[in-house]
């Protein structure tokens, strides 16, 4: 591995110490979760230390890279793992191994830019010895690939610049990459999508500069009611889609009633002379009905029309 290249295409991502990202900070949550660890961590592995682009569980954002184990995973292509880092000799003296973290396991999977240069690693972290088995490896990896497309998005314009959202291209990216997730592991997952309701009549009575106001808050409203594992995006116009992995149709519903909830409250306290309303349409994942992610959207697209057409009825 050239190391100088290495590094020159790390820096070229323009990533190094900038601030927390939640596109980030959603799959360290979810590995903390899924294998239930303390720490969990996006590491990049520059010339003289790894920085953690997000770190669940540990309060320091770098640390020396002659200590890092990441830089240590980076050398090879599969997931590197340290079952007792007290009993390896590689690592039983190091620092981190016998102090604070008091790291007694480690297990990293190197995550690379579009030109396969390795840029650090997704990696999980505990303070005792233990195994993998070799679904939890493959379930590593699968979180390693989100991080590799999420430092793909970092030079690709998929956000929506009013709302900060995901764009469609973004969406599908990142959905695409969480239902496969849950295909191979058996979750769960449902598609919620989202259209405004009347939102036209809000751009035409108080202006375009308050319906942009109107697509933030309900965006804001969107993030905040979701789970931290959630995918919410703007498909585009008033048109929104959340990808729920893990929930089930009932989840959902208990989702959008959550939403509904926080509408009204926010509709109340902003006092804007209109209300923002939605109708949805709630899709689950069903494998043998849905291949891909195009297909909930249009399975989710044709549930909200219905949905929206018997809002529209009973509000007439």
């Amino acid at each position: 591995m050239d190391d100088e290249r290495r590094v020159e295409a790390l820096r070229f991502l323009d990533i190094l110490d900038t601030p927390a990202e939640e596109r980030f900070d959603r799959l360290t949550r979810l590995a903390r979760r899924l294998f239930d660890v303390p720490i969990a961590l996006v590491s990049l592995v520059d010339q003289d230390r790894q920085w953690f682009k997000s770190s669940a569980g540990l309060d320091v954002r770098e640390t020396d890279r002659d200590l890092a184990f990441c830089a240590h995973a980076i050398h090879g292509d599969g997931v590197f793992i340290v079952p007792d880092a007290r009993a390896d000799e590689r690592f039983a003296d190091n620092p981190l191994v016998a102090g604070p973290p008091h790291i007694g396991f480690y297990a990293g999977c190197p995550i690379t830019d579009m030109n396969q240069q390795k840029m650090g690693t997704l990696c999980i972290i505990d303070c005792r010895p233990r195994e993998l088995s070799k679904d939890d490896i493959d379930a590593l990896k699968d979180l390693a690939a989100i991080a590799e497309r999420e430092l793909a998005m970092v030079k690709l314009a998929t956000l929506d610049e009013l709302t900060s959202l995901a764009n469609r291209r973004g969406f599908m990216t990142l959905a695409h990459n969480s239902l496969e997730l849950c295909s191979r592991h058996g979750m769960p997952a449902t598609l919620v999508f989202i259209d405004l309701y009347r939102f036209k009549e809000i751009n035409d009575e108080h202006g375009h500069m308050e319906g942009d106001r109107a697509l933030v808050s309900f965006a804001n409203t969107l993030v905040n009611t979701c789970r931290s594992a959630d995918i919410v995006a703007r498909l585009g116009g008033d048109e929104f889609v959340a990808f729920l992995p893990n929930a089930s149709q009932r989840a959902a519903e208990g989702y959008i009633a959550r939403l509904h909830e926080a509408l009204e409250e926010h509709n109340r306290d902003a006092d804007r002379g209109y209300e923002i309303q939605f109708s949805s349409g709630i899709i689950e994942f069903h494998p043998e009905q849905h291949q891909t992610i195009d297909d909930l959207l249009l399975a989710g697209d044709a549930l909200m029309y219905e949905s929206k057409e018997q809002d529209e009825a009973d509000r007439a």
